[in-house]
């Protein structure tokens, strides 16, 4: 069956339900041993960054598999990395119903889930059954009673947990979707934050003999002051990389006039390519190579993350393109950049 067939009888179904059972399926296409033959071949590309090995430089975003149920299945695509989450320390529900739509003139999501998520313990556990062999990061988030003003208590609890088992982690400061938690990027809260992180990221080094990078996801809607800003915060505690962007609360275009197009939420998708990957270019010229980029927002399509690899970012992730085009679009993108391999110049840093 062709992923454009699939992709219609899937948007049939609500685009929560749908996603649940699209993930159903690449667990059970994994097991036939199918996922390879759908994906089709993937050219080895490899990258160093942070210190890890990556076969090649297309990534699976957060929010697929928040729960680190499909590790295995989603990695099988024949992505270079896999990024599961947004987890928090406590199981919660998220926003109520419905708080996921569809945009599809615009290949775009509208979404206000609300870490929606099995907890932190939960997540371990499937970390520790996965035998996938590529670059795994761990996105996490603190759940949404938490006052801002205790967030690093969160944030460190998940870090504990899922140190071990991570090869980076990523601390998500820039969801719209739970209130305050975008605070968390400016002032005394954000060195707060940062430095917090980085003392038990040092003593965790120590604790399990293995240094476990920390990257920063931020939201395309900061000021280009305020981007700088938060790229030399990241700087002056010693994050090792920054994740950009985060969905956005902007409507750009004639969003609003769409079917859903007027719903509350972060916007993914094809609307968000000129922003986010603005947002690369400018961390890109300030940071000067001090911190590798992952570029995540409106990829839809090879050009697209050649793109953002163009911008100056060292790593590309894929969420809502994959929706959209399905999963030979990770093929497709790879093939893409491997042909332009030489000339892309991509900040590589084993620096800390």
């Amino acid at each position: 069956m062709s992923y454009r067939l699939l992709r219609r009888l899937l948007f049939q179904l609500d685009a929560e339900r749908a996603h649940a059972v699209a993930l159903s399926g690449v667990r059970a296409s994994h097991a036939l041993g199918l996922n390879r033959l759908i994906a089709g071949v993937v050219p080895t590309l490899e990258q160093r960054v942070f210190g890890l090995h990556f076969s090649n430089p297309l990534g699976l975003a957060a929010g697929l598999d928040k729960n680190g149920d499909a590790i295995n299945a989603l990695g099988s695509l024949g992505f270079g990395f896999i990024e599961v989450g947004t987890v928090t320390p406590r199981p919660q529900d998220g926003n109520p119903r419905p708080r996921l739509f569809r945009l599809p003139e615009e290949r775009a999501l509208i979404n206000r889930l609300g870490f929606n998520n099995k907890g932190v313990d939960y997540l371990v556990g499937r970390l520790r059954r996965s035998t996938y062999k590529g670059v795994l990061g761990v996105n996490i988030g603190k759940n949404r009673d938490t006052p801002v003003e205790q967030a690093l208590d969160d944030y460190l609890a998940c870090m504990t947990r899922v140190y071990p088992h991570a090869d980076y982690i990523t601390i998500n400061v820039s969801s719209p979707n739970t209130p305050g938690l975008r605070d968390l990027q400016h002032g005394s809260l954000l060195d707060d934050l940062l430095g917090g992180l980085k003392a038990e990221q040092l003593r965790l080094s120590v604790a399990w003999d293995r240094y476990v990078p920390l990257v920063v996801k931020i939201a395309p809607d900061m000021s280009d002051e305020q981007l700088l800003g938060m790229a030399d915060a990241l700087v002056r505690h010693r994050l090792d990389g920054v994740a950009a962007t985060n969905t956005t609360l902007e409507r750009p275009g004639a969003i609003a006039s769409h079917r859903h197009g007027d719903e509350a939420g972060g916007l993914s998708g094809r609307p968000l390519m000129h922003r986010s990957t603005e947002v690369v270019r400018l961390l890109s010229d300030h940071l000067q190579g001090r911190l590798p980029i992952i570029a995540v927002g409106g990829v839809a399509s090879g050009a697209d993350a050649l793109r953002k690899l163009h911008a100056g970012a060292s790593l590309v992730q894929l969420y809502t393109g994959l929706i959209y085009q399905g999963p030979g679009m990770v093929a497709e993108s790879v093939r893409r950049i491997h042909a332009a391999e030489t000339s892309i110049s991509p900040v590589v840093s084993d620096a800390y």
